[in-house]
């Protein structure tokens, strides 16, 4: 299934509440101000980094570039664009946005 999650985690839990439920292998992919939890060095970077040992971060580079974020994306969030975004909803199954 892909997951995504467009609110900063900083400001709201559907980020923590679609880590609770995506299931191993699931896809997460961060748009909007979601592409705040990809950050590096943050007070979620742990979790963030504890959820990549069973699902796939993404997250939406044009949403990371247009918060001037692209130098301080975390190691093993993987960058999309608007077409890898399509690919994604393609490969899954199911999408279950967490909003």
């Amino acid at each position: 299934m892909l997951h995504t999650v467009n609110k900063s985690p900083f400001e709201h839990k559907a980020l923590e509440t679609c880590l609770r439920f995506a299931l191993k292998g699931s896809a997460v992919l961060l748009i909007e101000d979601g592409v705040y939890a990809a950050a590096k060095d943050t007070a979620v970077s742990p979790t963030m980094r504890e959820a990549q040992k069973t699902v796939t971060i993404y997250a939406l580079k044009p949403d990371v570039e247009a918060r001037g974020m692209q130098n301080r994306v975390m190691d093993g969030v993987r960058l999309v664009d608007y077409g890898g975004f399509v690919d994604l909803v393609a490969e899954h199954s199911a999408v279950q946005s967490w909003l």
